[in-house]
């Protein structure tokens, strides 16, 4: 199939390259929309075959219909959910990834391409304030690096609760959150049979220290073994009170994880650094470059304070893995759910090289001045109300006088337009317009012409 196909494979490498510079080079992108199943049916019909339907028909069918029938995420008005606005630079290094062939779960096999990851790792490490020996690595998402983060805290907090024995009969099974944590948390109590205690916010919306140590002394301390606060909220983008959680997260001995997959790429902005005072005591932290980092999917930066600690939970052990297990070596495998692995963290790398780290906190900072203007401008119009005043770069008000039914209404009205991509979200009850700006392109002119159809 390889080699009696060189010709075909060698004409398509042409065509895929020029389309990669094609899609790379427009300016904006098309937000494009969704089709329904019976839509796509017809239009491209079957492609799975005995007889195969060529690589140009295959890339014929992705370029008119598939791919116009997915939103483009990297479009500046695409301001729902969490964008990816990936740098050209990592896009197009993602081909260079795949084409490669390099297996990134070992350092005996992929040991340059794990090299560069934990250069882009470190970068993120010091952000945080993590100490020279931590560590970590590149997983897919959000959902798997907190997982494996509250897999190691469990694992850890057995171990040590076996080796004392007062407290050999405690198997610590409880995890603090409150909830406002991204639903992966809930998802990953689920997997691991883990019961999820919710700690009340304060007047801001945040988790605190003193909320939390009512909640630990309530349940017993000695049953929690993961304190999960989050550097930016998915739905308001709100900082919890870092610094006084990890000062109770201290005083009980229990791990302190800090989900910053949205929120944490903010650490690179010196406007908004301040937010983030204590996250330097965590033992273990997410961030997802393909959020707003500028990587493309999927990317996202697991770290722990002590890598020991993850790898004894994750290394898995088989006679056929011995060459790699007894090894000093660094394996990436060993610190997260899963095994195999491709070499995600690489296009992060390679813009972040290309660009230099001060084009990254300019970058985040350009979304800031945007989102503050979004914030004056809502201010400004007597039919709009912001929320919450943003801690990052979402944003969420109120169009006064609409029901659930007007902001569907708009959001499908702009989509279907092809002018922006803006859905509902909601908070206590109420249906509330969002934005979330995570894209360097997304511009003043921008949110106010998305505002204007508002009125």
């Amino acid at each position: 199939m390889h080699s009696k196909n060189a010709p075909e494979i060698a004409q398509i490498g042409e065509a895929v390259l020029a389309y990669a510079q094609w899609r790379l080079g427009l300016d904006p992108v098309p937000l494009d929309h969704a089709r329904r199943p019976e839509e796509l049916d017809a239009l491209a019909g079957r492609t799975i075959t005995p007889e195969g339907i060529t690589g140009a028909r295959a890339l014929e069918l992705f370029t008119e219909v598939l791919a116009p029938s997915c939103l483009s995420v990297d479009h500046p008005r695409y301001l729902s959910f969490i964008p990816c606005a990936p740098t050209p630079a990592s896009a197009m290094f993602d081909l260079v990834v795949g084409a490669s062939s390099v297996y990134a779960g070992s350092w005996l096999e992929g040991a340059g391409a794990v090299w560069a990851e934990n250069q882009a790792l470190r970068w993120i490490a010091d952000l945080v304030g993590l100490p020279a020996e931590s560590g970590g690595v590149f997983v897919p998402g959000g959902t798997i690096g907190n997982l494996s983060a509250l897999v190691a805290a469990r694992h850890t907090a057995r171990a040590r609760a076996a080796a004392d024995p007062e407290g050999a009969s405690v198997r610590p099974w409880r995890i603090a959150a409150t909830f406002g944590a991204h639903s992966s948390i809930a998802s990953a109590s689920e997997v691991m049979d883990a019961e999820l205690v919710g700690v009340p916010l304060d007047e801001g919306l945040r988790l605190t220290g003193p909320n939390l140590r009512t909640v630990l002394e309530e349940h017993g301390p000695g049953t929690f073994f993961a304190v999960v606060a989050t550097s930016g909220t998915t739905n308001l983008g709100i900082v919890d009170d870092l610094a006084s959680v990890a000062e109770v997260c201290r005083e009980y001995g229990i791990w302190f994880h800090v989900d910053g997959a949205y929120g944490g790429a903010g650490l690179a902005a010196p406007s908004v650094r301040h937010r983030y005072a204590g996250i330097e005591h965590c033992d273990s932290f997410i961030v997802d470059p393909h959020k707003w980092l500028f990587a493309p999917f999927d990317c996202c930066a697991l770290l722990y304070r002590d890598p020991a600690l993850g790898r004894a939970a994750h290394t898995q052990h088989a006679a056929y893995l011995d060459v790699l297990t007894e090894a000093p070596d660094w394996n990436p495998s060993d610190y997260s759910v899963g095994l195999t692995r491709r070499a995600r963290g690489l296009p992060f790398w390679f813009s972040l090289a290309m660009h230099g780290t001060d084009a990254y906190a300019a970058a985040v900072e350009r979304t800031l001045e945007v989102t503050r203007f979004a914030t004056e401008e809502i201010r400004r119009r007597p039919d709009l109300e912001l929320v919450h005043e943003p801690d990052l770069s979402v944003v969420v008000f109120r169009r006064l006088g609409w029901s659930p039914a007007d902001y569907a209404a708009w959001s499908d009205r702009i989509m279907d337009g092809g002018f922006a991509f803006v859905v509902p979200t909601s908070h206590e009850g109420e249906t509330l317009a969002r934005f979330a700006i995570v894209n360097p392109t997304t511009s003043e002119d921008d949110i106010t012409a998305i505002l204007d159809t508002m009125a």
